[in-house]
């Protein structure tokens, strides 16, 4: 297995820019694993695909502020900080541009744009303390409280149409804060297409986890197995833990809204039992390339990923390369929107 495996060639105007509305309205593909049908649906239409006693599972996390701007103390350079990850009371992992120019050491003060850079009220001090994998630098601020003022929501890197409503960049359910990019399957869901799947019958549950680098970062490494997987913050209470243990006991299907609850589910199961899932509150750092065995999901609702991906090795896990790689031809050739304001699939 090599990452080349997972690359293919994109038209740079399937890339979607902007959000659909209303947010049902996208394509949906259907993925039928039984027999390898694809199928083509709206994402409203997802219910009928949905059955009583069915537990649909969504992630919860809310999108920080996490993009700051600032400079450099010494030199007056600008730069932007990327917050990744909370390592202690004021101290983050972070991604810096341009990078090479911090050092441990090095001095910076953040500002905002949206506020008067004059005054000394909305502006924080910080240093780099440490270097990273993968480039992150460890990042101590003076005020951490002042951030979420500072900061704006960070859009992925391939959008470059500003985005009027930030809040079009948060699930409806959005919750628990924490996460530095969307879980981008769930931006699909309103409130009322949640009520038609309630009233079908349909059990809707959540838990948390927090995205991380690995949603922004292509895997370079040739043997993906090379690649540092980033750690993910990831919650699941006991009261969803019961239920998962119920619906798998009574053999109903478990349907994860996204990757990222793919990835705290199978986490949590592989550290116990399938049929008793435990309470879950800590990192996880699962890696799922095909040859994985998944234990606890029957079905996966998820937007189109990028090449070499790690989420594009995950569902190629699910789903099969062969079969993922067909899907994806497809989705070009009918002009599929792709990313994270793009179309979804159906994994069944």
């Amino acid at each position: 297995m090599k990452t080349s495996d997972f690359d293919y060639s994109l038209p740079p105007e399937l890339i979607a820019q902007t959000p659909v509305e209303p947010r049902d309205r996208g394509r949906l593909m259907v993925l039928d694993r039984s027999d390898g049908s694809l199928k083509h649906q709206r994402f409203r239409e997802i219910v009928d695909y949905l059955r009583a006693g069915d537990v649909l599972l969504f992630n919860d996390s809310r999108v920080i502020p996490a993009r700051l701007s600032g400079k450099r103390v010494d030199d007056g350079g600008g730069l932007e900080i990327l917050l990744l990850r909370r390592l202690s009371p004021g101290v983050w992992e972070t991604l810096v541009r341009p990078g090479k120019r911090v050092k441990i050491g090095t001095r910076m003060e953040i500002s905002s744009d949206s506020v008067n850079g004059d005054s000394p009220d909305f502006r924080v001090t910080a240093e780099a303390v440490g270097l990273g994998e993968g480039g992150t630098r460890v990042i101590s601020f003076s005020d951490e409280t002042r951030l979420p003022a500072l900061g704006k929501i960070p859009l992925p890197p391939y959008i470059h149409v500003p985005l009027p409503h930030p809040e079009r960049y948060q699930t409806v359910y959005a919750n628990v804060e924490g996460g530095v990019a969307a879980p981008t399957a769930g931006l699909h869901f309103t409130p009322e297409l949640i009520a038609r799947i309630k009233s079908k019958g349909v059990r809707c549950l959540f838990v948390t986890l927090h995205a991380g680098l690995d949603t922004f970062r292509p895997v370079r490494q040739d043997n993906p197995l090379e690649h540092p997987i980033h750690r993910e913050y990831g919650l699941l209470s006991q009261e969803v833990a019961d239920e998962l243990s119920q619906a798998r006991t009574e053999g109903r299907r478990i349907v994860c809204v996204g990757t990222t609850t793919v990835r705290l589910l199978e986490a949590v199961a592989q550290a116990g039992s399938p049929l008793d899932i435990q309470p879950f509150a800590g990192w996880v750092s699962l890696f799922i390339l095909p040859g994985f065995q998944f234990q606890v999901v029957d079905a996966l609702i998820t937007n189109f990923h990028l090449p070499r991906s790690t989420l594009l090795m995950l569902v190629s896990a699910f789903a099969g390369r062969d079969f993922i790689r067909r899907a994806y031809q497809e989705a070009i050739a009918r002009q599929y929107r792709f990313y994270s304001f793009g179309d979804a699939m159906l994994i069944l």
